[in-house]
């Protein structure tokens, strides 16, 4: 694993671009390496601007969520990827559920950010429904709505109701691929040759 020390130099580098480009690697590594179909990180704002440059010629899309006090809730996905995930049976019942019936893929996008942007929505909570955008497993996501986030029989990179030992292991290679990420990024490798490779 990476030393903190690592980490922390990189996240108060003075060059911003520099540090935003260590979070996204850092943060998105699983979705970077195609692991995952979809990403969700606290940006700060005034550094979106540098977002079409990093992924230029990849398949990465980001849309903004929401912005609240200089920060900005970025949302990457791959398209195909991420219209695949949100069309598994009990992904799509669970959607259903929250009003994303008759949907295509840029409109549940559409309504998932106006649902971000709900009056009275609680700075820290999200929309019950966000988990099945991040790919999390249908029992999960159905686990934490039921529960209100409690109870759960393991946690990582999200909160485990069903089959916790297949979830230890995507936890692992998520893992992984960040060990691997983070490794390319100190090796001078640019956040869009280090997507470019799995796309």
């Amino acid at each position: 694993m990476m030393p903190a020390e690592v980490a922390a130099y990189f996240l108060k580098h003075q060059d911003l671009r520099l540090r935003l480009e260590f979070q996204i690697v850092l943060q998105c590594a699983p979705f970077l390496k195609g692991l995952r179909a979809s990403s969700l990180i606290a940006l700060e704002e005034r550094l979106c601007g540098e977002l079409p440059e990093f992924f230029r010629g990849t398949k990465v899309i980001w849309r903004i969520l929401e912005v609240r006090k200089e920060k900005a809730l970025v949302f990457f996905y791959r398209r195909e990827e991420l219209e695949e995930s949100v069309n598994r049976p009990g992904i799509r019942r669970i959607l259903g559920r929250f009003g994303y019936r008759g949907m295509g893929l840029e409109e549940m996008l559409d309504t998932l950010t106006e649902r971000m942007d709900a009056p009275g929505r609680e700075e820290k909570s999200f929309p019950h429904e966000i988990g099945a955008f991040l790919g999390y497993p249908a029992g999960d996501v159905e686990g934490f709505i039921r529960t209100g986030g409690r109870q759960y029989l393991a946690a990582g990179y999200w909160k485990v109701y069903q089959d916790a030992i297949c979830a230890a292991r995507t936890f692992r290679s998520f893992d992984d691929a960040k060990i691997y990420a983070v490794n390319e990024f100190l090796s001078g490798k640019s956040l869009r040759e280090i997507v470019s490779e799995e796309e």
